[in-house]
């Protein structure tokens, strides 16, 4: 059965603004971060999911463990940091249209955190709001149906991945599989359906807008709950990648630095050799003597080395440079 939700003109108004957007991204190389902006966004995504779910530690801590380095904190905070790391850094390992693969996912997520992670709940489970039970989960006996149900319509729905991030999201909230780490799982799992179809999703850390106003991400599902579908829910998760997408080219908007456009063209140019028309041709908007400088500083910086003379000169990449930010 097709998940319940309706098309609205706050839905479609999204939805054309996401998709022009993206359109944008794509035209202005933001489809492929740098090591270093991934690395940022990576840290930002993994502290607003966990702050979500009452994680104490820091982005200077969780920067800390990235980087193997030991921290001082809750030892329930630092496993639920170390488990979002291993995610994270492996995002590419997990199906969003398989069902073990989910699984799998909360497994990791939750190891070393619950029992049973990996497995679902054998127990009813209601979310309480101070003294009122905000939501009641189905039986535990349904779970798996549900969820089998949940990830056919995600195979075979023809909706655009955008809806359909959306629905999976708050159906999976709703149907609450999971003793314990339902919220981090529905918000990767939107992640990890958008970027199948956006590569951009994989650094776009629109957890952090969720976290910066929670009320709001769990008035919606409320929202949802009350109203007996998605639509409301919808809209706000649509809201927030809008918002999310349109920092992103804020970011972008920035004036680079010669720094920037090296790390950038060093880390995604598919060629061993180049010339300095090929660098021009992904820095359209730069002048051949800025050209010349940068290329020059990436001389000094050793990323690559030079190759002929004059109108023959080509640069060739030193194989052996350091990739310790590639993670």
């Amino acid at each position: 059965m097709k998940p319940p939700y309706q098309i609205t003109a706050e839905l479609l108004k999204l939805i054309t603004s996401i998709s022009e957007k993206i359109g944008e991204v794509n035209a202005n190389y933001l489809n492929k971060a740098s090591p270093k902006l991934r690395k940022q966004n990576r840290i930002k995504t993994i502290h607003s999911s966990l702050k979500i779910e009452g994680n104490t530690l820091t982005e200077e801590q969780i920067t800390a463990l990235l980087e193997k380095k030991r921290v001082i904190g809750p030892k329930k905070d630092v496993v639920e940091v170390l488990n979002a790391i291993e995610i994270y850094e492996n995002l590419h390992r997990y199906d969003p249209h398989k069902e073990s693969s989910f699984l799998k996912a909360h497994q990791h997520l939750m190891k070393n955190l619950i029992d049973d992670a990996g497995k679902y709940r054998k127990q009813g489970v209601g979310i309480a709001k101070g003294s009122k039970i905000e939501h009641l989960a189905p039986s535990f006996t349904n779970v798996p149906y549900l969820m089998k149900d949940l990830f056919e319509y995600l195979k075979k729905s023809e909706e655009i991945e955008l809806i359909k991030s959306c629905v999976f999201h708050y159906e999976m909230e709703f149907i609450h599989p999971f003793l314990d780490g339902n919220g981090r799982m529905g918000r990767l799992w939107q992640t990890l359906i958008l970027m199948e179809r956006y590569p951009v999703f994989e650094f776009l850390p629109f957890e952090t807008l969720i976290s910066q106003d929670q009320e709001k991400y769990y008035q919606a599902l409320a929202q949802s709950d009350r109203a007996g579908n998605s639509t409301k829910f919808i809209e706000y998760m649509l809201t927030v990648i809008d918002t999310s997408i349109n920092k992103l080219l804020a970011y972008n908007n920035r004036t680079l630095t010669e720094n920037d456009r090296l790390e950038y063209f060093i880390n995604f140019i598919n060629k061993k050799e180049f010339s300095r028309k090929d660098y021009m041709n992904v820095f359209k908007d730069i002048s051949s003597a800025t050209a010349s400088r940068d290329l020059k500083k990436g001389l000094v910086l050793n990323l690559f080395e030079k190759i002929g003379e004059k109108n023959k000169t080509r640069y060739q990449i030193i194989a052996e440079r350091d990739t310790t930010e590639r993670g």
